[in-house]
């Protein structure tokens, strides 16, 4: 596989409704999209690093300036074997995982294509997952009252899905689990904090032990593993790490010093599918299960998660949800589609199986450069 041409665009897509976390409130989803060309044949790649330095240092901005200026040259007319090999390529650059992500993604889209394969396959997906589908949660973001918070839960479990993950906050976090509990009984149910809360918090946060969680995702700061490791001994929730684990080897430590019992996976967080597949693989050896996150991707990073939750240990529902959810139209089609029983279909065709609408990626882009080998 050798990769021959980058191009770049910098697209930007309205919400069909306001997203709000910990961080803020959004109402439309900026973002880096990569495509690469080797023998005539492209793969795309999504970044999902967002305009704000909130959920991680990177931004579209830095994204854009990292594969430009550093990943690019790295990668243009070198020859490789396998995507695999990519993120060892680019380990002289520190840190900028999306900016790595996206291009060694979208190598994976390449190579399964010139493969004649769906990228699953050459994830190494489960044959059952692939047949089956993946099953899907939902993310519902901060709302502006707990009557409406209700609504979105109602409305969203009437769609099928199979888990509501609700954003969380101090001043909004036990009073809206307590009205989701009363109204909806025992549903799966889990809280996302995006690190709003700090170690002492843990007498709050032990307030919602009674309802039965499935897991609170980062409560603590997004580099912290052992104020986490604290926090488990005096909650009974079990905790679930995502900002923390930015490598492979900070989640080995987090196990080991009891900091987390149930992992989110985010290739863009890690940098990319190889080495989410090295975390999927390191927690299935310590019997921990993971879970596919999201970051608001449009269809085209939503196909690669799809791909990617076929391993065999994401055995919890992801938050891979509808197009419609997010974006009216996607830049896809047909567009991301969840089932009546609460799954939704991994694409079939080659490499992400989902067929581009460029008129649309051209009337989102804003900015675009393309960059060729010289060698």
């Amino acid at each position: 596989m050798r990769i021959e041409r980058i191009e770049l665009r910098l697209l930007r897509l309205p919400l069909v409704r306001f997203f709000e976390t910990s961080f803020g409130r959004i109402h439309e989803r900026p973002f880096v999209l990569v495509t690469v060309t080797g023998d005539g044949v492209d793969g795309v790649g999504e970044c999902v690093a967002d305009a704000n330095p909130f959920y991680s240092a990177e931004t579209t901005r830095t994204a854009w300036h990292v594969i430009s200026e550093f990943v690019a040259p790295l990668v243009l007319g070198r020859e490789f074997t396998h995507p695999r090999e990519m993120f060892a390529a680019l380990h002289v650059i520190r840190g900028h995982n999306m900016a790595k992500a996206a291009v060694e993604m979208a190598a994976w889209d390449l190579y399964a294509k010139q493969q004649v394969a769906p990228l699953c396959r050459v994830l190494g997906g489960a044959d059952a997952r692939i047949e089956s589908g993946i099953a899907s949660g939902v993310s519902i973001g901060i709302q502006d009252s707990l009557e409406e918070l209700g609504d979105r839960v109602d409305t969203e479990l009437a769609a099928g899905y199979r888990r509501i993950k609700i954003k969380i906050k101090p001043g909004w976090d036990i009073g809206a689990v307590t009205l989701l509990r009363e109204r909806f009984g025992d549903i799966p149910l889990m809280v996302d904090a995006n690190a709003a809360y700090q170690l002492r918090d843990a007498a709050h946060l032990a307030g919602l032990d009674p309802f039965d969680l499935m897991m609170i995702e980062q409560p603590l700061d997004y580099d912290d593993v052992q104020d986490h490791a604290v926090l488990q001994t005096k909650i009974r929730t079990p905790i679930c790490l995502d900002e923390s684990l930015h490598t492979v080897k900070v989640a080995d430590e987090a196990i080991r010093a009891g900091a987390c019992r149930i992992i989110n996976i985010k290739p863009g967080r890690m940098g990319g599918h190889g080495q989410s597949i090295a975390l999927h693989d390191l927690a299935d050896g310590h019997s921990i299960p993971v879970w596919h996150g999201g970051m608001l991707e449009s269809g085209i990073g939503r196909a690669h998660n799809i791909h990617l939750s076929t391993l065999p240990n994401f055995t919890l529902p992801g938050d891979v949800a509808a197009s419609r959810r997010y974006f009216s139209p996607d830049l896809i089609d047909p567009e991301i589609e969840v089932r009546a029983d609460g799954t939704i279909a991994v694409p079939p065709g080659p490499g992400i199986g989902v067929q581009l609408v460029h008129d649309r990626i051209a009337s989102a882009t804003q900015e675009r450069l393309e960059l060729r080998s010289s060698r």
